[in-house]
């Protein structure tokens, strides 16, 4: 976006997707101080810039007569690879508060673990008294992939419950919620001496495939979470991981084909459990807090938070 662009928001035309709810709208339209027309295929009357707020953007409004998206999802993947870019259009991602939910939904699993949660539900079902010994979690090393806002959530909230957590970033440098931060070409030791692998990656050219055969090779009894893009994992890599014995087991919340059919070989991995991408189900409120900080960034000249570099994809 250029640095007028800011004096482009007065006439910028709202266009919201159909889908968000009346109240999500409304509170657009109080920030902005326009009314909301629908987001479709069809451009509206030339002219105005426009401002699109949804998850897709059709091929019709990717023109020079964007002036910024804001899509309602994390991830701008999907979003970025379904055509042209306009040149200089902005683009920005909602967070929230998704962070401290995904945060709350690894450590639920990497406390479920500990204490053998699975095990003693599958006790109940079979009405079976056997006692099963509980593991600390304090003391133990989770590496996570992504030190962005996200990694940064739950490097932050592991570490509360004394986990040592060592960041993987693409250019690593010191952060206050990992013990230490490690560059992505120098993970093997760490993954061989990582308790839990969480993957907070987005998908990029570079992180597609990235947890491949070499990767889940060094691993040695992690146990591997998913919450980051589903692309980034090569699942035959992790099944051959799975049974050698070599992953200990996996959560994936995130799958690289979304939804799995019933028939789907990614069902029937050992020791996995999969949850349907819904550790951090965005909000309405984290569409319009971001958004309205976005708005105040971008009003006063300055490049949101929130902006995505579409060349890196995040």
């Amino acid at each position: 976006m250029t640095g007028d662009a800011h004096r482009a928001l007065a006439r910028a035309r709202l266009l919201v997707a159909p889908a968000l709810n009346a109240s999500l709208v409304g509170e657009l339209e109080r920030i902005t101080g326009r009314s909301a027309e629908p987001l479709t295929d069809v451009p509206p009357p030339p002219g105005a810039p426009l401002l699109c707020v949804g998850d897709a953007l059709p091929k019709a409004l990717r023109t020079e007569r964007l002036l910024w998206f804001r899509s309602v999802n994390a991830g701008t993947d999907s979003l970025l690879s379904a055509g042209h870019w306009p040149a200089g259009a902005l683009l920005t991602r909602t967070v929230g508060r998704m962070g401290e939910r995904i945060a709350q939904y690894v450590l639920a699993w990497v406390l479920a673990e500990c204490q053998s949660v699975p095990e003693f539900t599958a006790q109940h079902a079979r009405a079976q008294w056997q006692r099963l010994p509980s593991e600390l979690a304090a003391g133990q090393t989770a590496l996570i992939y992504g030190t962005g806002r996200i990694g940064t959530a739950v490097g932050r909230l592991l570490q509360a419950c004394g986990v040592h957590t060592v960041g993987v970033a693409r250019t690593p440098r010191p952060a206050a919620c990992f013990d230490r931060v490690i560059g992505a070409d120098a993970d093997r030791e760490a993954l061989g001496a990582a308790r839990w692998v969480v993957s907070t990656l987005p998908l990029t050219e570079a992180t597609e495939g990235f947890f491949g055969a070499d990767r889940f090779g060094a691993v040695r009894g992690a146990t591997f979470l998913g919450v980051g893009r589903g692309a980034t994992v090569d699942l035959g890599a992790l099944e051959e991981a799975l049974r050698g014995g070599g992953v200990r087991g996996a959560v994936l919340d995130v799958l690289p084909e979304e939804p799995a059919a019933p028939g789907d070989p990614v069902w029937r991995l050992p020791r996995t459990v999969i949850t349907s991408h819904s550790a951090g189900i965005t909000a309405d409120e984290d569409v319009a807090v971001d958004f309205a900080a976005c708005w105040q960034a971008v009003a006063a000249g300055r490049r949101p938070e929130a902006a995505v570099d579409v060349g890196r994809g995040y």
